[in-house]
């Protein structure tokens, strides 16, 4: 096993890894909208997805990975009634390369993010 670490994507805040990868796999632990620095984006829940895939696409290059390596991606949101905007912007992310995903609504997010998404994606 090795750790991914990047300054280009918000650091851990708590006992974890911004990632692991075993073997070729990468797994990606949740990512809200953290800027780097560790300040919340202000904004809908699109500002607040887009600074998501911007910690994904991050990490993920640290990892040796990128969004067209991704096999599975989690997303959890904080009100199902964000549904249509997140994909939206996960479209925007994904176009072509569509990896099999889940997305479920939860009681609260780390820092009260409206969006938390994970990814697993073969190293390259």
């Amino acid at each position: 096993m090795r750790k991914v670490e990047t300054k280009k994507a918000p650091q851990a805040i708590g006992p974890y890894s911004q990632g692991i990868i075993v073997n070729n796999m990468f797994y990606s632990s949740g990512q809200i909208a953290l800027t780097p620095e560790g300040e919340m984006v202000q904004g809908d829940v699109k500002a607040q997805t887009h600074q998501v895939f911007k910690n994904l696409q991050a990490v993920l290059e640290a990892a040796g990975a990128s969004l067209e390596t991704v096999v599975k991606a989690t997303v959890f949101i904080k009100n199902m009634d964000d549904f249509a905007a997140v994909n939206e912007v996960y479209g925007e992310y994904f176009k072509e390369h569509k990896p099999a995903r889940s997305l479920v609504e939860v009681a609260r997010l780390p820092k009260d993010a409206l969006v938390e998404i994970e990814v697993v994606a073969l190293v390259k």
